[in-house]
């Protein structure tokens, strides 16, 4: 393992986060606090609780959730691109790095910045509604499977794409109405018998129940079913990229 080749690109991607801090760090922040003043003050004042929870308290999990899926799978993505349409990623394909050493860095990175802004907003939740945490060894574990998990689909959408046009495909057009139609903003037991079932085909449903009951103790799928969903979409990603790597793909264009 090439810890100090590992090292370097993670760096260098949490460098690029510092110099575009407006647009990495801030701008997601303040999107996320629009969320909590819009839904709050307009949903918030007609739905009080929800299963004993505030309104504002319970779409907090969901709007983390909705902002570290949509941060994982941007920065994983842009991160490999990025390189691959300016011509440099040659310079670290020359070098005697391995493709689980550019990987890690990589995806760690992704992973990393996702997580960060997650906990900003965790603590700028705290400013508008009153939020606890009743399992937080699990809240963490939800939190990290899931900043690597989506960083890894990131990572193969920015070895797909061959153009800003499919690199923005995905986390634009297919990850926000999965993760708005996840019961981010809602219990999925509020819906009719006929939706609640069309709702537990929808992925995102099992990370936020999860994650959300992580935070208050209730959720619309049961904790170890959600945990083992993150599970099993880890090593898909894991065996895809796998796959991708043995089959001699390069990442160049």
């Amino acid at each position: 393992m090439n810890v100090e080749a590992v090292k370097s690109i993670y760096f260098f991607e949490m460098a690029r986060t510092r110099r575009t801090l407006l647009q990495s760090v801030i701008s997601p922040v303040i999107s996320t606090s629009l969320y909590f003043i819009v839904f709050g003050a307009a949903v918030g004042s007609r739905i009080q609780e929800v299963e004993g929870v505030s309104y504002g308290a319970f779409i907090t999990p969901g709007l983390i959730m909705l902002t570290l899926l949509g941060q994982c799978i941007s920065n994983g993505s842009f991160g490999i691109y990025f390189p691959k349409f300016t011509g440099t990623i040659y310079e670290v394909l020359s070098a005697p790095v391995a493709m689980t050493e550019i990987l890690l860095g990589y995806v760690g990175a992704a992973a990393t910045k996702g997580m960060i802004i997650g906990f900003i907003i965790l603590l700028t939740a705290n400013l508008f509604v009153d939020v606890r945490i009743e399992h937080p060894f699990m809240m963490i574990l939800f939190f990290l499977l899931t900043a690597i998990t989506f960083s890894l689909f990131g990572f193969m959408i920015g070895i797909w794409a061959g153009n800003f046009e499919q690199l923005n495909l995905i986390p634009m057009l297919v990850v926000p109405p999965l993760t708005f139609l996840g019961g981010s903003f809602y219990s999925v037991s509020m819906l009719p018998p006929f939706w609640q079932a069309v709702s537990h085909l929808n992925p995102v449903l099992y990370l936020v129940s999860g994650f959300r009951w992580s935070f208050y103790g209730i959720a619309d799928v049961n904790p170890a079913i959600s945990l083992a969903m993150i599970t099993v979409f880890l090593v898909i990603c894991l065996g895809t990229l796998a796959w991708i790597f043995k089959t001699g793909y390069r990442l160049r264009n």
